[in-house]
């Protein structure tokens, strides 16, 4: 049922009412968001310094920042930053976290009509943001906001088989409860079987980018049952459930997370970096 929990082969390209509901949901607990989100691998960072170009005074734009869980790492590396994100309390709080980083601005706005300043950028990164954004804009907008050569940076996460894995096909049984949408029997994929094509077919059918290189990276990390649920209380899936199912289905967690497993579960997340050089 969580919108980090899919299928195999992903699907960035959710009905258009729905994606824009949930896109707004972040906003509504900007603090919460930056408290409990996790941020992204070193690892990660050192590829876009060698595949993007990410590096000492390079022009960045970021889609979708967020509270600024990239921004920051990205700044402290010596980018000079863009950011553009579309709530306002989450923009805010990535202007408090950015401050005192380096070079960042912080523009309040959605990309989609967002005016693309003069200069052109060197590398555009989303950071788990891209599949909000308008699928009939983003990659075009993006090549239009590159210089040529410069590189597009998608980094998207996955839930991923591992960690305490009794437990995420326990809880199925609470989500099938409280969420009738909940697929019988969903099990989180393994990382061998995340197919990542779909953005590189998508990049590809613009006719704008070369080929997209990949780079994966997993990370298993343990939760409280208070940390986990405010966690799950980040995700658009849960966020969008009416009151009372969110509330039984959070204490339904709960109770399974101390009651079975001592109070602390462990949840892997598979990472992935997709690389275009535009033309």
């Amino acid at each position: 049922m969580a919108d980090d929990i899919t299928h195999a082969r992903r699907d960035n390209r959710p009905e258009e009412s729905r994606r824009v509901r949930l896109s707004r949901t972040f906003d509504e607990d900007a603090e919460l968001y930056d408290r409990a989100r996790p941020g992204y691998p070193p690892e990660l960072y050192d590829d876009l310094a060698e595949l993007a170009g990410a590096r000492p005074g390079s022009r960045v734009l970021e889609v979708g920042c967020g509270t600024g869980q990239a921004t920051v790492p990205l700044a402290r590396r010596g980018c000079r930053i863009t950011a553009v994100e579309a709530g306002p309390s989450m923009a805010a709080l990535a202007r408090r976290n950015a401050a005192g980083a380096g070079t960042v601005e912080v523009v309040t706005a959605e990309f989609e009509t967002w005016p693309l300043p003069d200069e052109p950028f060197d590398a555009v990164v989303s950071a788990t943001a891209v599949h909000w954004i308008d699928p009939a804009v983003r990659v075009a907008k993006a090549a239009d906001a590159l210089r040529p050569g410069g590189a597009l940076a998608v980094v998207r996460t996955q839930h991923v088989r591992g960690g305490t894995e009794e437990f995420f096909a326990e809880v199925q049984r609470c989500y099938e409860r409280f969420d009738p949408e909940t697929p019988p029997g969903l099990r989180p994929p393994a990382a061998a079987d995340i197919d990542g094509s779909d953005h590189a077919e998508e990049v590809a059918r613009s006719g704008r980018f070369g080929s997209t290189v990949f780079r994966r990276y997993e990370q298993d990390l343990t939760y409280t049952t208070a940390d986990y649920l405010r966690l799950l209380r980040t995700y658009s899936g849960h966020r969008a459930l009416p009151e009372a199912a969110r509330s039984g289905l959070l204490q339904c967690i709960s109770a399974l997370i101390d009651r079975r497993y001592g109070g602390r579960v462990t949840k892997r997340h598979l990472i992935e970096l997709g690389v275009s050089r535009r033309r």
